[in-house]
């Protein structure tokens, strides 16, 4: 069985081996570099849930794989103010689509600007930080909470909810 990740990012591809291995599932997880369909920057749940679905569906199709898997990362804004999102989408065999959120947590007022004119989360991040490759790495949830929660373990959480759907409804349907 092969498990495509629409993505050849680290976090991603890490967090979608390590969720699948803790199934005790057979497979390979395989990773293709698939267009998300929105904005470099999704600004909305809506667009970050969007962008996953099409990862997964493309990655899927990519690789003639039985799973399809898509993350994606996006901001969103709230009444209380900018948040980080992150959205997962499951594509299985039957071509049924699963969807799951991770975690949130609000972004500094001084992002609105920037992220505004079009600048991606991770490129600010790398300004704010002074690192490089920090969307490849920890992610601005990394930044944001002290390295308590990396980005391939908030990834690794919004896997687990897809593929604990994907079971339930395997058997439950």
């Amino acid at each position: 069985m092969i498990i495509a990740v629409g993505s050849t990012n680290p976090a991603k591809v890490g967090a979608v081996e390590e969720a699948w291995q803790e199934f005790n599932r057979t497979g390979t997880v395989l990773s293709a570099s698939v267009p998300s369909g929105v904005s470099d920057q999704p600004f909305s749940d809506e667009e970050t849930i969007e962008g996953a679905i099409h990862r997964a569906r493309r990655a899927k199709k990519a690789l003639d794989a039985a799973i399809g898997i898509g993350l994606e990362g996006g901001v969103t804004e709230t009444p209380n103010g900018l948040f980080l999102c992150n959205w997962g989408a499951l594509v299985d065999e039957n071509n049924r689509l699963r969807l799951a959120g991770g975690a949130r947590i609000p972004l500094p007022d001084s992002f609105r600007a920037p992220l505004n004119e079009g600048k991606e989360l991770g490129w600010i991040m790398e300004e704010y930080s002074k690192q490089k490759g920090v969307r490849r790495d920890q992610g601005a949830v990394g930044i944001f909470t002290n390295n308590q929660v990396k980005r391939k373990e908030m990834f690794i959480h919004v896997c687990k909810l897809l593929f604990g759907q994907y079971q339930f409804y395997k058997h439950h349907s």
